[in-house]
């Protein structure tokens, strides 16, 4: 089933994470077997609790993660201590792993081997190993994502200067040009008293004369 989660992280998924991470230091694991725990729990990937934790979370456990290595590192130092206090146990082998040696009297003897305190197989090197490259490979993913989301914030930032400047310059656009309008309607507004007065001032009263016949005539402007 593929992860698929956009939501943001609440407190309570920080809280978990830091926890589990802080087990895994104490208990001697390592962080990206945390990821995949809390991935599993909050239906993310482990990248993304990788991500989570190195960018957000870590740098608010910096003292509980400094006494989680120290736990870590007492508890390995007592179970060494207990190891090398303990005396050697004689094993009793299985048939399976009893070492026979035959005389020339055809008389079996069974010798009794110590137990090794400590086993290292090919197959243990092998998933120390895997496990190694497993942290390799999410570190480097979260450090490629962290990288990638620092670039995108700054190319958000740069862009919010430009709009913010450019809001600036249309706001003084927009002051000059209402006060060129409030200035043109001053303007007209003096025009068209003007306009009115002068007509005022040329109007005459018509002048009216009666002829021979007794009949009224309109007497032309500006005539004797």
């Amino acid at each position: 089933m593929t992860k698929v989660r956009q939501d943001a992280w609440s407190h309570e998924d920080d809280l978990l994470l830091a926890e589990t991470v802080l087990r895994h230091i104490r208990e001697g694991s390592t962080q990206l077997n945390a990821f995949e725990e809390v991935g599993d729990k909050l239906n993310r990937t482990s990248a993304a609790c990788g991500f989570r934790w190195n960018a957000e979370i870590r740098k608010k456990y910096i003292n509980a993660i400094d006494l989680a290595k120290r736990q870590r590192k007492e508890k390995k130092r007592a179970l060494e201590k207990a190891k090398k206090t303990t005396r050697p146990s004689v094993v009793t082998f299985q048939p399976n792993y009893e070492t026979t040696i035959s005389n020339s009297n055809d008389e079996s003897t069974n010798v009794e081997i110590p137990q090794q305190a400590t086993t290292i197989t090919l197959e243990t090197v092998i998933q120390y190993l895997s496990q190694l490259k497993k942290d390799y490979y999410a570190s480097n993913q979260s450090k490629v994502t962290l990288d990638h989301v620092q670039k995108e914030n700054q190319m958000l930032k740069e862009q919010i200067n430009k709009l913010e400047k450019q809001l600036s310059e249309t706001e003084k656009e927009l002051v000059t040009i209402q006060e060129d309008y409030k200035v043109f309607v001053q303007i007209m507004d003096r025009a068209r008293k003007m306009t009115v007065l002068e007509d005022q001032g040329s109007f005459k009263a018509p002048a009216f004369r009666m002829d021979k016949n007794g009949n009224l005539e309109q007497i032309a402007q500006g005539s004797n």
